[in-house]
């Protein structure tokens, strides 16, 4: 064994590895780390789980810095723009009972004066309509760019929905062929550990011994290396987020229809479906929790939805996935860091799981060991941060179900306050006094900004602070201001399906060519 790390070794392929090895890679090229080596071993049998086809803005730095141009991944991954979410029926379930979290912040910063001129010169408007120009850019399906702007510039925040699939399928022609990762197809069969009980090699079926410095267990729900080997303890978080399944369908479109620029989510009796469009499909599912509602009410559910939505006999499969909500107790351990769903699993109600696979190599690699003995200070400095930032998530995901009026008893169960976490808790009964603002999110490296505590708070129907501070005219201007931008906004960009159509037929043209 050496001290040097130098042989990055990511057990397992999927989203999660194929998405590490790309970017470890090109951070090795950019920064001249001429002696390190990725070896990705994926075995050739296992599917990815689908779900994490919606992303946050940070994707596109993230495609930016592996290499990939942008109109190159839109027409790869068959993919769209996201915007944010939309949120429908999660208060009352009545039918005007809707509210966004889009990406772009409000137009005024400080959380005070915000609500302040919300009430004082939108008060009759929902609070995200109100104070961004994304939910008015969003109900008319249009883009957030233009054809003109640089790769990845755009005229508000964005992310994307994509296949999940063809996006694995980038990923690991652009790792391989532009990246120098070397591929090993295969099943890892045992760890064999070195004498302080670390990883030294991984043994594969079809390859024999892999050996490595440092190993990225992306080998899904099952962390063959940081639970099989290492043994990290997996912290269950089912009492305070109920659901646990989810069947999941992707259904052909009309060529020529809109194409959202949110995911949307609905709520129902018993959990909430996604709905997540492509240019050629929409990916939907429906997700629940096993203690409230049957698997087959459940798919009467799915079914009810798509045929509402969908015009047509379409055909589909349903794919049920059954999962366990929660996350180690540790995510570096030795020389193994656990990345993607061998770190945990949530619900994907806010697309947490692919940015929380960049925030891991991000703070891999700002902080990367140069040799073993490095690591147990790095592992204590990155399990701290991880832990806090999967607490925020799941403080996070529980604002979404706590302020409901819903009166069903899985909506009554996610409203006890026995499930609710302390510090929520706590927020909850400040924000009677201050609204949502960055002191109560007081780290540098925050999951979530206070924007986005504000928009699903005001969006349920949180209570207003008891006192406010008297609006300005200039903050008053100022919102004005903004509700111009929002109608230019809605003038100059493109819809969706245009933007796309275009993208692609170029696409088909210069193969032509």
């Amino acid at each position: 064994m050496t001290d040097t790390v130098t042989r990055i070794v990511v057990g397992g392929g999927g989203t999660a590895g194929w998405l590490s090895a790309a970017f470890l890679a090109a951070w090795a090229k950019r920064t001249g780390r001429d002696d390190l080596s990725v070896t990705l071993v994926e075995s050739p049998d296992i599917p990815n789980i689908g779900v994490g086809e919606g992303t946050w803005p940070t994707m596109r730095e993230t495609l930016a810095t592996i290499g990939i141009e942008e109109a190159d991944f839109l027409r790869s991954c068959d993919a769209s723009f996201k915007q944010g979410s939309r949120f429908d029926g999660w208060r009352t379930g009545g039918i005007d009972d809707r509210y966004y979290h889009p990406f772009t912040p409000p137009t005024v910063a400080n959380a005070h004066d915000l609500v302040a001129v919300w009430q004082a010169a939108n008060r009759s408007r929902p609070f995200a309509g109100a104070t961004s120009p994304q939910p008015a850019v969003c109900d008319a399906d249009l883009a957030p760019r233009q054809e003109s702007m640089p790769s990845y510039a755009g005229a508000l925040n964005y992310g994307y929905h994509l296949d999940a699939g063809k996006l694995v399928e980038l990923l690991r022609r652009h790792a391989v062929s532009r990246l120098g990762v070397f591929h090993v197809q295969g099943r890892i069969q045992s760890v064999i550990a070195d004498e302080s009980n670390g990883i030294a090699a991984v043994e594969v079926d079809s390859a024999g011994r892999v050996d490595g410095d440092l190993f990225l267990d992306c080998s899904g729900l099952k962390g063959l290396l940081i639970g099989g080997h290492f043994q990290s303890a997996w912290k269950d978080q089912s009492s305070v987020l109920a659901n646990d399944r989810a069947l999941a369908a992707q259904v052909p479109v009309d060529p020529k229809s809109s194409i959202a620029s949110q995911t949307i989510g609905t709520a129902h009796e018993a959990g909430w479906l996604w709905d997540i469009g492509l240019p050629t499909r929409r990916g939907i599912g429906c997700v629940y929790s096993s203690r409230f509602v049957e698997d087959d009410r459940a798919r009467a559910i799915l079914d009810d939805y798509i045929r509402a939505r969908i015009p047509g006999d379409r055909e589909y499969s349903v794919r049920k996935i059954e999962f366990p909500t929660g996350h180690r107790e540790q995510f570096w351990v030795g020389n193994c860091v656990a990345i993607g769903l061998s770190a945990g699993f949530i619900e994907p109600l806010e697309a947490s799981a692919i940015v929380l696979v960049e925030l891991s190599l991000r703070a891999l690699t700002e902080s990367f060991p140069s040799s073993r003995a490095r690591m147990p200070f790095l592992a204590e400095r990155f399990n701290a941060q991880f832990t806090l930032r999967w607490e925020r998530i799941v403080e996070f995901l529980k604002l979404h179900y706590v302020l409901s009026e819903r009166d069903e008893p899985y909506w009554r169960a996610q409203r006890d306050p026995a499930t609710v976490p302390p510090r929520l808790n706590e927020m909850l009964a400040l924000w009677l006094d201050q609204p949502p603002s960055a002191a109560d999110l007081p780290f540098v490296d925050e999951m979530f900004p206070p924007a986005s505590y504000q928009y699903v708070y005001y969006g349920m129907g949180g209570a207003l602070p008891s006192r406010l501070p008297q609006a300005s005219a200039e903050m008053i201007a100022k919102l004005a201001r903004a509700t111009e931008r929002t109608r230019a906004l809605c003038s100059a960009l493109p819809t969706n399906r245009a933007y796309l159509d275009a993208l692609r037929s170029g696409s088909r043209q210069e193969s032509a060519a």
